[in-house]
C-alpha cells in the first residue's frame, strides 16, 4: 500500500506541472535564451512552415562541437532542396537545377535561431510579455509576446522550451491577428549527439553541376556611396556588403537595415536605361518587396515586415552626392 500510495502521490506533484522557480521571470531574458539556445544546443527534428496557403516540411539537424557550429536542413516537400552550414559558409544545394549557391550566414538565421545575439532596442519598438505555458512538440513551452509599437513591424509570439530555452513554434501576425507565417517543430530531439551522417548531403555534385559564389565582401559603412536619407524609427543600418552580379552586370550594394527583430534587405544595382519591369510595391507570400529606379540604378528594398516600411526605406535610399 505505500509503494501505491507514493506512485499516486508522485502522480498528484506531476499533474500539478514541473516547478520552474530557477527560470527567468522576465521576458527579456527568455528572448535571449532562445537566442543563445538555437546556436549553441545539438538538436534534429521536423518542423511545419505556413504561410498563406503554402505548407512546408523541413528536417533539421544541428551540431555545435569545438570546431563550431554544423547545420543541414532538407526540405521535404516539392523540389529537393538542401542547405548545409558548416561554421559560416552555406551551402544551398539545388539538385533539380544541379546547381549549388555558396554564400555566407548573415545575422539572421533561420528558424529555430530566429533571434540575433543582440536584443538592444527591442523593447523601444514592442511590447513585450511573458504569455501562457503550453505544450508544443511534446515538450512545455513558455509563449513570448511581442506587440509593435506602430505599423512598421509585424507582432509575434515565440513558443520556447521550457528547460533548454529553444525556439519550439514561432508565429508572425499582421495588425489584425491574421496569420502572416508559422513555424513549429512536429518532433524534436534537443542535446544528445547528433551523428555526422545527419549533417551530409545526400547529393554529390560533380560534373555538369554549376557553382555559384554568392558570397559578398564586408565594406565600410561611408564607403557604400548610397545612404537612407529619413531614418525609419526602430531601424538601424547593420551591415553593409558588395555582391557579385556576374561579369556582365558588376556588383550590387547590399544594405541591412534591423531593429533587432525585422529585417529590411536594399540591394542597388546598376539597370540600363528606361527600365521600368516591375517597378512598386509587390507581395511574395511573408516577404514584401518594393522596387525603384533612381541615378541609373535599381533599388529593391525587400523584408518580412508590413509593406508601409519596406516602401519608407526603399523610396529613401539616396545615392551620396561625390
Amino acid at each position: 500500500m505505500r509503494f501505491f500510495s507514493a506512485v499516486l502521490g508522485l502522480c498528484a506533484l506531476l499533474a500539478q506541472g514541473p516547478a520552474y522557480a530557477e527560470l527567468p521571470s522576465d521576458p527579456l531574458s527568455w528572448l535571449g535564451r532562445i537566442s543563445s539556445a538555437g546556436q549553441r544546443l545539438n538538436y534534429v527534428g521536423t518542423f511545419v512552415y505556413q504561410s498563406g496557403g503554402h505548407v512546408e516540411t523541413s528536417r533539421i539537424a544541428h551540431r555545435v562541437d569545438a570546431n563550431g557550429e554544423y547545420e543541414r536542413l532538407e526540405v521535404l516537400d516539392g523540389s529537393p532542396r538542401e542547405i548545409i552550414r558548416r561554421g559560416n559558409e552555406v551551402h544551398c544545394v539545388l539538385p533539380d537545377e544541379r546547381t549549388v549557391i555558396i554564400d555566407e550566414a548573415g545575422g539572421r538565421r533561420a528558424f529555430p535561431a530566429r533571434l540575433p545575439a543582440s536584443l538592444s532596442g527591442l523593447a523601444e519598438s514592442y511590447r513585450i510579455r511573458k504569455g501562457e505555458v503550453s505544450r508544443v512538440a511534446g515538450y512545455e513551452a513558455q509563449a513570448l509576446v511581442l506587440e509593435p509599437k506602430d505599423d512598421l513591424r509585424y507582432g509575434h509570439t515565440l513558443w520556447a522550451e521550457m528547460q533548454s530555452g529553444l525556439l519550439l513554434k514561432s508565429r508572425m501576425v499582421d495588425e489584425k491577428g491574421g496569420l502572416i507565417e508559422q513555424f513549429s517543430f512536429s518532433d524534436v530531439r534537443i542535446g544528445g549527439e547528433i551523428d555526422a551522417e545527419l549533417l551530409k548531403s545526400r547529393f554529390e555534385p560533380g560534373e555538369g553541376w554549376r557553382v555559384v559564389n554568392a558570397r559578398g565582401s564586408d565594406m565600410p559603412m561611408e564607403e557604400a556611396g548610397w545612404v537612407l536619407a529619413e531614418a525609419l524609427p526602430g531601424y538601424t543600418l547593420g551591415s553593409v556588403m558588395r555582391r557579385p552580379l556576374g561579369r556582365e552586370r558588376g556588383q550590387a550594394v547590399h544594405m541591412v537595415f534591423s531593429d533587432g527583430l525585422a529585417a529590411i534587405s536594399v540591394f542597388i544595382e546598376p539597370v540600363g536605361d528606361g527600365s521600368e519591369v516591375g517597378l512598386g510595391p509587390v507581395s511574395n507570400g511573408a516577404i514584401n518587396i518594393y522596387k525603384r529606379t533612381v541615378d541609373g540604378h535599381l533599388v529593391t528594398a525587400l523584408g518580412e515586415a508590413p509593406e508601409a516600411a519596406v516602401r519608407r526605406i526603399g523610396e529613401n535610399i539616396r545615392a551620396v552626392a561625390r
